[in-house]
């Protein structure tokens, strides 16, 4: 797609989030509608054909974001689609389409709910931009192209939206929209040639979303898939292992080049956190790359305080508590735990992948959501090796175990 296709879906995305669109298409379907399940009709109608109408206008999308979607899944990534693992098919509708009907289903005789119509909407309009991030480098400068979806998700997050927050930083997205499963994995490759072409800035941001995400993806498989088999959980995960590299290596260099008196970036903490995070997904891994060993045994007097200072109590929030399948499943998981109470959390994914030094909800609140994503899970298990499991779990007590390891790992 050539730079004018990401300006095709760049600018009606961009007038559906700046204008009052959602607002008056929200109200005109609770004053239209008896029942929520009323409501839903028509709001999965606009999802399946892109086509909004309110502001006084018309907005459609289709051709544009089936243009984008059409080359996203030619590079491998299905970014609006999940993955069906009974069915061993990508799903036919896109993901807000199946939460939606996932709330009809529950909720479909409650009252018409502006809050819970509200996030649906922005729940799709969050799915098309991490769409449009995927297609940053049709543009001559992928940089000014994610920086344009940045000011697009500050617009998604903002007064005219549902006030649920998704995440926080363009960068993200990029991390939530290919973290389905996908049978062919060439485009886990490829995107990450093109990340490693964006300034350090963005590299840091990609790298930090990276690093706590992976440890939590690969602390969940090492003890629930892999059954602690790490020669399995390597052989599956053939395509995540370049990133937590990469993502671990990006994160170091952040330490190594951190300035205190330096305006504005992630502290030492945050940074020191998600380097621990990534080297509790597989630390034999990491340190086998001998350049990046050295590095970090040349750091390890400063670190290893750090380290220390963050190892998971059960009283406060900690992401190296976390363990999860997917991270696109912990997302949907808070937006579906919003729905299903028709009120916005105040965390968001990011809030999730760092204690609280780091990220914008208040830490008891993130404990909520992770206990409550963990209480969803174990309501609605997954078969793992012949067993039912969660496969979203906070548990200080196995973070803190995991962290011990690791950290002793390093020491010897």
């Amino acid at each position: 797609m050539p730079a004018q296709g990401f300006d095709a879906l760049s600018g009606p995305l961009e007038a559906f989030l700046a204008s009052n669109l959602r607002l008056e298409y929200v109200d005109h379907l609770v004053r239209t509608s008896a029942t929520l399940g009323d409501a839903l009709g028509p709001l999965r109608l606009a999802m399946r054909t892109h086509a909004w109408t309110g502001d006084g206008h018309r907005l459609a999308m289709a051709r544009a974001v089936q243009a984008a979607d059409a080359l996203t899944r030619e590079e491998g990534f299905h970014a609006l689609n999940d993955w069906d693992g009974i069915a061993d098919h990508v799903n036919v509708d896109i993901i807000p389409v199946d939460v939606l009907d996932f709330v009809h289903r529950v909720r479909g005789h409650d009252r018409p709910d502006p809050g819970t119509l509200a996030i649906l909407v922005d729940y799709y309009a969050f799915h098309i931009l991490s769409l449009l991030a995927l297609r940053a480098w049709d543009t001559t400068d992928p940089d000014v192209a994610l920086g344009r979806v940045g000011g697009l998700l500050d617009q998604l997050q903002g007064p005219h939206g549902s006030g649920q927050p998704f995440v926080s930083d363009p960068e993200t997205l990029l991390l939530i929209a290919t973290s389905h499963y996908e049978p062919d994995e060439r485009g886990y490759v490829s995107l990450l040639d093109q990340v490693r072409t964006l300034s350090f800035e963005r590299q840091r941001a990609v790298a930090l979303g990276h690093a706590a995400s992976m440890g939590a993806h690969l602390r969940f498989g090492f003890h629930a898939t892999y059954a602690r088999s790490t020669d399995a959980m390597r052989d599956d995960n053939v395509a995540d292992y370049p990133w937590l590299h990469y993502a671990a290596d990006v994160v170091l260099r952040a330490i190594e080049h951190h300035d205190d008196s330096a305006p504005g970036g992630p502290s030492l903490v945050v940074l020191a956190e998600a380097l621990l995070g990534s080297l509790t997904a597989d630390v034999a891994s990491l340190l086998g790359a001998g350049p990046f060993r050295e590095r970090l045994i040349a750091r390890s007097s400063h670190l290893q305080p750090l380290f220390d200072a963050l190892e998971p109590q059960p009283d406060t929030y900690s992401p190296l508590s976390l363990f999860f399948n997917f991270s696109h499943n912990v997302l949907k998981g808070a937006v579906v735990d919003a729905l299903l109470r028709g009120d916005p959390w105040t965390v968001s994914f990011n809030d999730l992948l760092t204690g609280p030094s780091g990220g914008a909800g208040a830490p008891a609140s993130r404990q909520a959501l992770a206990l409550a994503l963990m209480g969803h899970a174990k309501r609605h298990p997954q078969r793992i090796r012949g067993q039912l499991m969660p496969v979203i779990v906070y548990d200080p007590d196995a973070g803190r175990a995991v962290c011990r390891a690791t950290v002793g790992r390093l020491a010897s």
